[in-house]
């Protein structure tokens, strides 16, 4: 770790975004999202406790930073660009692509439904409002939306083995041959898939209030 100097050496003159951006994805990825603090951030940086307030005034304001600086590039698909479902998948690949390069990212995100990634979250809801879907329906469907990019990681532990003692059932034994494709293309597109037709089957259902 690069050491930027101690208290009262004017470390916070020699850090960049970049560099508490990505100290902040460190802890994030080692320690849990509830372990990020100011104090953990300073260390991991290799600066005095008072470093980094010079950038973000808590913890609420670095994690706005991360997510700001990590989905930079996102591009909001135009109306023209094809029907809701494709404009949907593209806003949702982009941002998986940004999960992918900085991982720790989706623990953020997912505290963070209402940070300042409005514009990103705007994006989605326009495409769901364009699609037909209720008032109530469109913050339904950025809930699960949410919930599938920035929280499936919970379930895919990076320790995927089972402990040697436990004598798995024959249907999961079967299944878990397959957990390393949980961090891969197949599973992703395959929840992408599942997601999208589920979002049509209520949208459908939406139209037809006699069978709600």
């Amino acid at each position: 770790m690069r050491n930027h100097g101690g208290a009262g050496s004017g470390a916070h003159s020699t850090l960049s975004e970049t560099e508490i951006v990505e100290a902040a994805l460190r802890v994030v990825r080692e320690d849990g999202v509830e372990k990020l603090s100011m104090r953990r951030l300073s260390r991991e940086l290799g600066v005095s406790p008072m470093a980094p307030y010079y950038y973000v005034a808590d913890k609420r304001e670095l994690l706005d930073l991360v997510a700001s600086a990590a989905l930079l590039g996102v591009r909001k698909p135009s109306r023209e660009s094809g029907p809701w479902q494709e404009r949907l998948r593209d806003l949702i690949d982009q941002i998986d692509d940004k999960l992918r390069r900085h991982p720790g990212l989706g623990d953020i995100l997912l505290e963070q439904m209402l940070g300042k990634q409005l514009d990103l979250i705007d994006a989605v809801m326009e495409i769901l409002f364009d699609a037909g879907f209720s008032d109530r329906n469109v913050l339904a469907a950025y809930a699960t939306i949410h919930t599938y990019l920035f929280g499936r990681s919970r379930v895919n532990p990076r320790d995927r083995s089972a402990p040697a003692d436990v004598l798995l059932p024959e249907a999961v034994a079967r299944a878990t041959k397959y957990m390393a494709d949980l961090r891969g293309k197949y599973s992703y597109d395959f929840g992408m898939e599942v997601l999208v037709a589920g979002l049509e089957a209520q949208l459908a259902l939406q139209a037809r209030p006699d069978l709600a």
